[in-house]
């Protein structure tokens, strides 16, 4: 075996490419694929990641447990570590895959973050719709929260993505995954209304420019950008939270599943592969209720 192929940095853009063409994965998760595992191979003192042995990984898990990273994030690691080592126990059989006999860290069962139905509108009604970033904002804000998107699905939209007359944008999802999604009024008043009266005001001479949301600069928004608004508008409605574009995709399913839609529906919408995934949200609407009746009941 060359030392070429030895090489730790070779091996994993070797399992990143083939990664990418044997399932279309998105950018942002083949970049978590190589940060788990090139943060194992910076660790890692041997020669070789063809050399890991089952003992090292033990002891890297257990250095990031006791470092402080959480149960999920080093199970996350943990993860990648195991696609890794499936494909390359194949590819330069190996004697054995160092990952086999290596347990996941155990999982809480969190919930996720979310927003009641008055701090959603609150949020969204925080920018100056007077300006043009302000309806620009506006109209991201309702359409975030009126179809559950991940935030890179937002400023992944082009205008080719929307059919205002029928109400609905086609997105796409992780893996290349496509669905259509309603708008509903609202969203889609503010989308036409920033489509008429903001984006061409934020164009360039660049007459090529597709994307629907365009930053000040007339290039496509940022996943960066858009958090920033969001907890800049956040403090202007007085939610003292940290929230993300994320918060949002939640609130959606969450108040989704609390006026009384069906899982299967809300997995459709929301994109997700397994309907596991999506039943998290019943544990929200079960949580918030109990919250509630604590509250108000007088025998609470």
């Amino acid at each position: 075996m060359s030392s070429n192929l030895n090489n730790s940095e070779n091996l994993i853009d070797n399992f990143i490419d083939e990664l990418w063409l044997e399932k279309g994965l998105s950018k942002n998760t083949l970049s978590a694929y190589r940060h788990d595992i090139s943060s194992f191979s910076s660790w890692y003192q041997g020669s070789s990641l063809l050399e890991v042995q089952r003992v090292d990984l033990l002891d890297y898990l257990s250095l990031r447990l006791k470092d402080g990273y959480s149960s999920r994030s080093t199970a996350r690691s943990l993860s990648s570590l195991r696609a890794f080592y499936s494909h390359i126990t194949v590819k330069y059989h190996l004697e054995e895959n160092p990952t086999s006999r290596v347990d996941s860290p155990k999982l809480g069962r969190t919930l996720p973050k979310t927003l009641s139905e008055e701090e959603v509108e609150k949020l969204i009604s925080s920018p100056d719709i007077e300006s043009f970033i302000g309806l620009r904002d506006r109209a991201m804000l309702e359409l975030i929260y009126a179809c559950g998107l991940r935030v890179s699905e937002l400023i992944g939209l082009d205008l080719l993505n929307l059919n205002l007359r029928q109400g609905v944008i086609r997105v796409i999802g992780k893996g290349e995954k496509e669905r259509l999604v309603p708008m509903g009024e609202e969203a889609l008043y503010w989308v036409e209304k920033y489509i008429k009266d903001s984006r061409p005001s934020l164009l360039t001479n660049d007459n090529k420019v597709s994307e629907l949301f365009l930053s000040t600069r007339g290039k496509s928004m940022t996943r960066q950008t858009f958090w920033y608004r969001i907890k800049e508008y956040a403090a202007k409605a007085s939610i003292n939270r940290d929230l993300s574009p994320h918060t949002l995709r939640h609130a959606f399913a969450t108040h989704l599943i609390n006026h009384g839609a069906d899982l299967r529906t809300v997995q459709l919408l929301l994109g997700h592969s397994s309907l596991s995934t999506t039943q998290i949200y019943t544990e929200v609407a079960r949580h918030r209720m109990k919250e509630l009746h604590n509250e108000h009941h007088p025998r609470g």
